[in-house]
């Protein structure tokens, strides 16, 4: 039999006296993808960081990680830099941080590769472009003398692959390689991973918490939960019959989209219109340079009462700057954003405020949103404070109701937004969002850095909470799955403008719009069977 590529046996990681991972052991074999699932803090990136001999100086390591024989635990640290690059490299969730931001690519690229070639700059300059080429950069002849800021994020994620390659490894490991990534470039991004492992042969270790993503790409999957494996097998045998109740929860969390027309026709809502957008155009001026930016081109859109608007679309398509928009944050260059009938960019300053009383804003990451020097029970009662609603202690017990409402224990009022998990921290970011009891919300990728199960809580908790305060809502996603759940109708953007709008069911469904089906089909799909090429039996249980 043949020796796996990678071979981690009772691995254990620990933190004075905390245990992150316990007996951990896996196996990735050659031109395979492994795929290390489960929720944040299940020990995942600690996994990976092992395995690259990465961990922070507090964490203490046991067991054995063998890399193609050589042992990882214990190695010195030249040992370990002449393995990282040649026989292992890691590409990092968020591009943005592991590419220096003052460098061109190209002198980056020429650095990865000359750590591991004796070569001069100008050949090392040649194989960054030949990189770019196979990363499918376009025009990789003058992109290698770009600065990131200068890519998209799909292209700095290319870049980033560009650079783990630079050293022509044996084993890749990609810790959520597209998390931050709409989901068309999610799927080129995947399939360019597929293209590269099976033109070198190379192992994949894929860390991620997107199912689908597991279903179209993995052969074998690892599932961890608090530090230990709780069940291993093949993509096929775990979406058919998981095990372990752990691994079922996360499979049961998963949205996912329709597969048939519905024959049901919405009616049409007699409801108050609350947001509309009436031929809205924004154009960013130019500055330091930079030409003029034209980000929304003539968009027509009404949200009533009670009702949830989907806005889907690539990065770039506009999407956040229309919630800004709605809010007020972002004026309207052309035509009229009105809140409640009264045209944002005329109002009166008394009107204005007024208005904010009953708009509210959640954004994709709270973590950005709450000030982490409040205690979170005083970021949820400061619009209270700030409207001066009632006396401090109707104040003080409205925060209570709040989180109870959001079902978040009231002992954590007292802590502060770092103490707190990702999915926590959305729901003090919703309380907050919900204090004023607004008419208006809009909800900018609220769910996006969530874990599946946690994402299905927080959409739960919001399609429960929305349907009983009958708010307005614009809720912005790139995830058509999630919108799907949450949604009574969706617009889909392209470019600023809106090519499709209707019933979530009509629109998933039956897409008019070629841009629309091609978002559709670019959603990986939860089922393993449905991959490209599958065969359609399934593995009999004997």
């Amino acid at each position: 039999m043949p020796v796996p590529l990678l071979t981690v046996r009772g691995l254990n990681i620990n933190f004075g006296g905390t245990r992150a991972v316990g007996n951990v052991s896996l196996e990735v074999e050659r031109g395979e993808v492994v795929a290390l699932v489960g929720e944040s803090g299940s020990g995942k990136s600690m996994t990976a960081r092992a395995i690259l001999g990465l961990l922070p100086d507090s964490a203490t390591a046991h067991g054995s990680i063998l890399l193609d024989g050589t042992e990882i635990i214990g190695a010195d640290e030249n040992g370990l830099n002449r393995l990282r690059g040649d026989k292992v490299a890691l590409i990092f969730q968020e591009p943005q941080s592991s590419l220096n931001p003052v460098r061109r690519i190209g002198w980056q690229l020429r650095e990865a590769i000359r750590a591991h070639r004796k070569i001069s700059s100008a050949q090392a300059r040649a194989i960054a472009i030949d990189l770019l080429d196979q990363v499918e950069i376009p025009d990789p002849t003058s992109r290698v003398d770009h600065f990131p800021h200068q890519l998209s994020g799909g292209q700095k994620q290319r870049v980033a692959i560009a650079l783990a390659l630079a050293g022509d490894p044996d084993l890749l490991v990609a810790d959520e390689p597209t998390t931050a990534l709409d989901v068309t470039v999610q799927a080129e991004i995947l399939a360019l991973l597929d293209r590269v492992r099976q033109r070198t042969g190379m192992g994949l270790l894929l860390i991620t918490h997107n199912m689908g993503v597991v279903a179209q790409h993995a052969d074998r999957v690892v599932v961890l939960r608090d530090g230990y494996v709780v069940e291993t097998g093949t993509a096929h045998s775990l979406f058919d019959a998981a095990e372990h109740p752990y691994t079922r929860a996360l499979l049961a969390a998963v949205p996912r989209l329709p597969e048939h027309a519905s024959t049901v026709t919405e009616p049409e809502s007699d409801a108050d219109i609350v947001l509309e957008l009436d031929g809205v155009g924004v154009t960013y001026p130019a500055r330091r340079g930079s030409a003029a930016f034209r980000a929304v081109e003539t968009v027509d859109l009404t949200v009533r009462r009670g009702e949830v608007v989907g806005l889907v679309g690539e990065s770039g398509s506009g999407k956040s700057t229309l919630g800004r928009v709605a809010i007020g944050l972002v004026p309207a260059t052309e035509g009229r954003a009105l809140v409640e009938g009264d045209d944002l960019a005329s109002i009166s300053a008394s009107r204005l405020r007024e208005l904010r009383r009953n708009v509210a804003f959640v954004q994709q990451d709270p973590a950005t949103s709450l000030d982490p020097r409040l205690s979170v029970a005083a970021s949820v009662r400061e619009p209270l404070d700030v409207h001066a609603v009632g006396t401090p202690a109707e104040r003080r017990r409205k925060v209570l109701d709040l989180f109870d409402a959001v079902r978040l224990p009231s002992a954590l009022a007292a802590r502060f937004p770092h103490q707190l998990s990702g999915g926590q921290r959305q729901r003090v970011a919703l309380a907050r969002a919900l204090a004023l009891t607004p008419r208006l919300l809009v909800a900018d990728e609220p769910t996006s850095a969530l874990d599946v199960s946690v994402q299905a809580d927080i959409l739960d908790l919001f399609v429960e909470i929305q349907r009983e305060l009958g708010f307005a809502c614009l809720f912005i996603s790139h995830d058509l799955a999630v919108v799907h759940q949450v949604a009574d109708r969706v617009v889909v953007l392209q470019s600023g403008s809106v090519v499709e709008t209707g019933p979530v069911d009509a629109v998933f469904t039956a897409p008019r719009e070629p841009y629309t089906r091609a978002l559709i089909d670019a959603v990986p799909i939860p089922d393993p069977a449905r991959r490209p090429g599958a065969h359609p039996r399934r593995p009999v249980a004997v």
